[in-house]
């Protein structure tokens, strides 16, 4: 008999459970009113599962924000895997996020408003206020057409991206809605599951339920009842409604004759809030369950005409932002006829919030104060509760070991399981489950398990048990200062006593010395592979069963035995276990459990009060909900990161996800791997030359480069451009990952540019310092599209400003003066947090860099040779700026492999080798033209004519910037170059530039390109495009009989016949 696993649908014969769980034959049989069915999944899968009928919903609109934190994929699977699901649409949340919605709702724009249809939109917070204003133009809802918005509260703050229940992005969006919009808020798991099915009964309006996604709606073991069925009335009022359904848009909690009562929204602080109200007295608290449309008069009748102060806690990004609640009792409860309670805000920020989370206690302290209420008052309340933890690595083998134990005792006290992840702080992350197993009495208690067992940074302990499943977290995380004083530690590891305690730190080992501790340890892998084999199926099953059998020893105590413990796992197993005899099982399990005994004090090592402090441990942050999904990619915080299992995939079978190449009859057909993610046909080349040209204490860094083709196939033709598909600055990479919180060497999965569903996958570095445009500069949709991540309101309406065209000025100073790059953009407005792989989306790929080849493939064989100026620059603010892929040429080694592509060019040689050429380049535009002279001087050397070649070139000084200096002098002796003309302008007393030189020509210049069927070609900067224009105007004026306005046209003339050819930048 496998052991069952309730929230995922693989059991630990595979040992990797998900997290979300993969539509189950339970959920797909379950009709709309959940049938009178109890049983056991979380809110969250309920209300998607609701939602996502085809009888509720027309369609669902899944956004981006919502499938970041867990919600939304089970919808789009069961889009194409069970039938009566409605069909799912994936939307991104950017500005004007929420129009398509209204557009397919208007009447007169839409082929569905006249045949009807009820829309449903996945958002979280964040997302609902990008939306807000698109929801202005919603028309007006029918029992056929209406909106119906489920938001999972979660919302990702400050410096470690922790995960809150905050409505703070709200807190200036909810006065926006119109009044055809009713807000539904729920905390409790049962209360989620019926207001999410009322949403879908109010037909006369549009409905937003926001529900606790945080924690409440995610936890697993609550029994749910089925809802009253409600029929749809067009004429049923929202309070009507409410009641139906056995609730009251505000409940009252507390002293009937209180002094002070508290108004929050419903949540995970307002259940909290609720259990204390009951506990003291003076003390009443209101909790808000329908925001939209608001009822004052139903606020004043549940508020005790004893109230004296009431203080309203109002979710709000930071302090000097005044919350719409506020605004709301205020209100309601001011009347300036007769004397009334004094109405105080109490602003709570997301940080604390956070704070209050973490450490409940604090919570309550404040709450009382402002209540006047010692906290003496508040008598002690003895708990039966029992609380486990369990510490591991993401889909590790033991992944599935808090299911199973949640499991065994679901059948006969409450239980609930809650499963946080925490990926910013340890290579792989880190998971903690927490098991709460409670009385029936209180059970009855609303408030979720992250109010009842915290994991807050300064806790005093709360688990009775802990589970250390992966032993390296001991090294790197303070797992047992959530232990409580006495109990009980089990470590997975094969670790003997000695080493163990050799990885705990002094502090560590005090603490558990100082709290009575008992730690033991069991070498589950081990035992297992004696049983059941090194590897396989059976030998990760074995594993649970006996980490799960030796927790049941723990648990038990001294009323612990064998056989009881034999017994009790008859829940999880039968006698014959995998072929094995449970009792086989258990008596390893028994044999290999270790306690392992304390040292009376810390050792001291010999070079103790010498070596380097330790770093200290980190505690654990809730940052991520992971979503494991059908193709084992993973969710994380916006991004969709590869798990190791699909990094294994592609690295070990690489011709599953690499295209076999196309049949083709070239002889260097295209490498599949190389950069797929680029449309150009690209190649593989090896740089053997990388010389500098100018002295080292000249400050332009003009350096030329030889890169070897042979065995390519790379055929260039004179003139062409060479596109360097170059990489960022890996320092400047790995800077930007550290600050953003991101593992350099975490997998991303990206699709192929044109690629009809193609993926590739590498590691964030690599996509960031091989693909990625970080370092470019952003357009001005990017400032828009960032915006909408923002947290901080300065930052998103900064943001907003910038993309409007009202910051059109604050965008060109931004870009044309400081030349901010896509990542100082992120680090000026730092609560804009994309996950990396939607930010990779958002910035785009690097562009290729196209150079004029330098060299003539007819002259150098299997070779291709660039001519390169570092391009660098100081902002006004003194920042220094690099060319990318300029600086990433300049660093070449000789050896290291460049991706490369070819661009045709209007460079061309004429198709008469006897007709004249007349070339001018500046510096490094001298490049095409040392190709044009390598095949003159081919030509030559094999007796066929040429006609004449003159040369003009431009840079600063002669001994310093004489580009290919010997090369041009040994063609001008050999008679290959005509005529030169050399313009050094900072040589000489006068400045001289090519124009002078050749005005001197005129006549020459004048005749070649008017009788003889010269060509004129420019390469460089486009400055002296002008002035090279009038004095070849001035040469025909004067030597060929035209006005200004003649020379003019024959000008054009000749780009049309491309003979006057300009190239330049």
């Amino acid at each position: 008999m496998a052991i069952e696993v309730v929230s995922g649908s693989v059991t630990p014969l595979s040992g990797k459970t998900t997290v979300v769980a993969t539509p189950t034959a339970e959920l797909k049989t379950i009709p709309l009113h959940l049938g009178g069915s109890s049983f056991k999944k979380s809110a969250s899968e309920i209300i998607e599962l609701v939602a996502s009928r085809s009888s509720a919903s027309s369609a669902v609109y899944v956004y981006d924000v919502a499938e970041q934190v867990g919600f939304g994929t089970l919808t789009k699977s069961w889009s194409t895997s069970v039938e009566s699901s409605a069909p799912v649409i994936s939307l991104q949340t950017r500005a004007g996020a929420g129009l398509s919605l209204v557009g397919r709702l208007s009447e007169g724009t839409s082929q569905d408003a006249a045949k009807g249809a009820v829309l449903t939109a996945y958002t979280t917070p964040t997302g609902l206020a990008a939306m807000a204003q698109s929801l202005l133009y919603l028309p007006p809802a029918s029992a056929s057409s209406r909106l119906v918005i489920q938001v999972p509260a979660v919302t990702s703050i400050g410096e470690t991206f922790a995960l809150s229940p905050t409505l703070a992005p709200l807190s200036t969006t909810i006065g926006l809605l119109p009044n055809n919009i009713v807000v539904l808020l729920s905390a409790t798991p049962q209360e989620s599951i019926d207001l999410a099915m009322l949403s879908y009964k109010l037909i006369s309006s549009h409905v937003i339920h926001i529900f606790d996604h945080h924690s409440s709606s995610r936890e697993v073991g609550h029994p749910f009842v089925p809802a009253l069925p409600l029929k749809e009335a067009p004429g049923l009022t929202v309070p009507e409604a409410i009641r139906w359904s056995g609730y009251s848009l505000f409940d009252y909690a507390g002293d009937q004759s209180a002094h002070t009562v508290l108004v929050f929204l419903n949540g995970p602080l307002a259940l909290i809030a609720k259990a204390l109200a009951g506990r003291v007295r003076g003390l009443g608290v209101v909790v808000v369950r329908v925001l939209r449309p608001w009822d004052g008069d139903a606020l004043r009748e549940v508020i005790p005409s004893s109230v004296k102060e009431v203080y309203v806690f109002d979710d709000v990004p930071n302090e000097a932002t005044q919350g719409s609640l506020f605004v709301d009792v205020f209100g309601s409860l001011y009347d300036p006829t007769s004397p009334g309670p004094v109405v105080r805000g109490q602003r709570t920020t997301p940080g604390t919030t956070q704070k209050y989370l973490s450490t409940p206690s604090l919570f309550t302290d404040a709450l009382l104060h402002l209540a006047h209420i010692p906290s003496a008052a508040l008598a002690a309340q003895p708990s039966s509760q029992r609380k486990l933890l369990f510490f591991s690595k993401p889909k590790s083998t033991l992944s599935a070991l808090p299911q199973i134990v949640s499991d065994t005792f679901a059948k006969t006290i409450p239980t609930r399981l809650l499963t946080a992840h925490d990926v910013f702080s340890k290579a792989g992350g880190v998971t903690a489950d927490r098991v709460v197993l409670s009385s029936r009495e209180e059970s009855a208690s609303p408030v979720s398990v992250s109010g009842v067992f915290p994991l807050g940074g300064d806790s005093a302990g709360e688990a009775d048990f802990i589970g250390v499943l992966e032993p390296s977290l001991l090294k790197s995380h303070s797992v047992l200062s959530y232990a409580k004083r006495g109990s009980a530690i089990l470590v997975v590891t094969p670790w003997e006593s000695t080493e163990l305690l050799a990885n705990l730190s002094s502090d560590v080992l005090s603490l558990a010395r100082e709290r009575k501790l008992r730690i033991y340890t069991i070498d589950a892998r081990a035992a297992a592979a004696t049983l059941a084999g090194e590897t396989g199926p059976a030998h990760e099953a074995v594993q649970n069963l006996i980490v799960h059998l030796a927790f049941l020893r723990l648990y038990l105590g001294r009323a612990a035995t064998e056989s009881v413990v034999g017994k009790l796992a008859h829940g999880a197993a039968e006698d014959v276990f995998h072929g094995i005899e449970l009792a086989k099982i258990n008596a390893a399990a028994w044999a290999d459990l270790v306690e392992v005994e304390l040292p009376a004090e810390a050792p001291l090592t010999a070079a103790e009060g010498e070596a380097k402090a330790p770093a200290p441990l980190k505690q654990f942050e809730f940052n991520a909900i992971a979503v494991e999904t059908d193709d084992g990619s993973t969710i994380v915080n916006g991004a969709k990161l590869s798990s190791w299992h699909d990094a294994a995939k592609h690295l070990l079978i690489p011709s599953i996800f690499i295209p076999p190449p196309a049949a083709t009859t070239e002889s260097y057909p295209q490498i599949p791997a190389l950069r797929p993610e680029v449309p150009e046909r690209t190649f593989l080349v090896t740089c053997t030359v990388n010389r500098r040209l100018t002295p080292h204490e000249y400050d332009r860094n003009v350096f030329h480069l030889e890169f070897d083709t042979a065995g390519t196939g790379l055929k260039y033709a004179i003139g062409e451009a060479l596109g360097v598909h170059g990489w960022n600055d890996e320092r400047e990479v790995l800077d930007f990952l550290a600050w953003y919180g991101v593992d350099p060497g975490r997998l991303i999965t990206i699709p192929v540019v044109a690629g009809e569903g193609e993926m590739h996958t590498r590691t964030v570095l690599q996509a960031l310092q091989q693909q990625i445009d970080l370092f470019g500069q952003p357009p001005k949709s990017f400032y828009t599209d960032l915006a909408a991540y923002a947290t901080n309101p300065t930052d998103k309406f900064a943001l907003l400003f910038i993309g409007s065209p009202e910051g059109a000025s604050t965008f060109k100073k931004l870009s044309e003066k400081d030349t901010v790059t896509f990542a100082e953009v992120m680090q000026r407005y730092p609560s804009a947090r994309p996950g990396i792989e939607t930010l990779c989306e958002m910035i785009g790929d690097i562009k290729p860099r196209h150079y004029s080849i330098a060299s003539a493939q007819s002259v150098v064989g299997d070779r291709v040779d660039l001519l390169v100026v570092t391009v660098d620059w100081v902002t006004p603010s003194g920042s220094p700026r690099y060319g990318q892929c300029t600086r990433y040429l300049a660093g070449l080694k000789v050896g290291q492999k460049v991706t490369v592509s070819i661009k045709p060019s209007v460079m061309k040689l004429p198709p008469d080798n006897l007709q004249p050429i007349i070339m001018a380049g500046l510096g490094t535009g001298a490049a095409p033209f040392r190709a044009f002279l390598q095949h003159r001087a081919l030509l030559a050397a094999q007796n066929i004519p040429v006609g004449p070649t003159y040369y003009y070139f431009g840079s600063r000084h002669r001994s310093q910037e004489y580009l290919y200096g010997e090369e041009i002098e040994a063609y001008i002796l050999d008679g290959t170059i005509t005529k030169a003309g050399l313009a050094f302008s900072r040589d000489g007393a006068r400045k001289v530039y090519i124009q002078h030189l050749m005005l001197e020509d005129a006549g020459t210049l004048a005749d070649m390109l008017k009788n003889r069927e010269g060509v004129f070609y420019l390469c460089g900067p486009t400055w002296p495009v002008p002035d090279v224009y009038e004095a070849l105007v001035g040469a025909l004026v004067k030597e060929q009989g035209y006005d200004r306005e003649g020379a003019g046209a024959f000008l054009e003339g000749l780009k049309e016949e491309e003979r006057y050819v300009l190239e330049v930048y």
